[in-house]
């Protein structure tokens, strides 16, 4: 399974990519989405994991504009500002959503569902 995981928090998500990959689970990541729309173009990515409220570019639109290139990637949204419109929005979406702090655990489980 290759990830890419997107979060602005980037000791979080490099901690977060560094205890996957300990687990087995190959996770490139990037703390903005305009370097994670160059990166899947050079990298074919099972799952992306997207943080819902980054600088610039939502999860959301990042998630659209993902999809609308690479139609089999599958998403999971964190959010560490967890509100019932993102949450009705990521699964709207057909994606998987998990508020901050996330127990790794979890997101392992999430990404086996993604990728099944």
């Amino acid at each position: 399974m290759k990830v890419l995981l997107v979060d602005d928090e980037v000791e979080l998500v490099s901690a977060m990519a560094e205890r996957l990959g300990f687990r087995g689970v190959e996770a490139d990541w990037t703390d903005n989405g305009a370097s994670a729309l160059e990166m899947a173009e050079k990298t074919d990515y099972d799952v992306a994991v997207l943080d819902m409220k980054m600088p610039k570019i939502s999860g959301l639109e990042l998630q659209e504009k993902l999809a609308e290139k690479h139609p089999g990637m599958r998403f999971i949204f964190l959010s560490g500002h967890g509100s019932e419109k993102d949450f009705k929005a990521g699964c709207a979406a057909g994606c998987e959503y998990l508020i901050k702090p996330i127990q790794l655990e979890d997101l392992l489980e999430k990404l086996n569902q993604a990728v099944c």
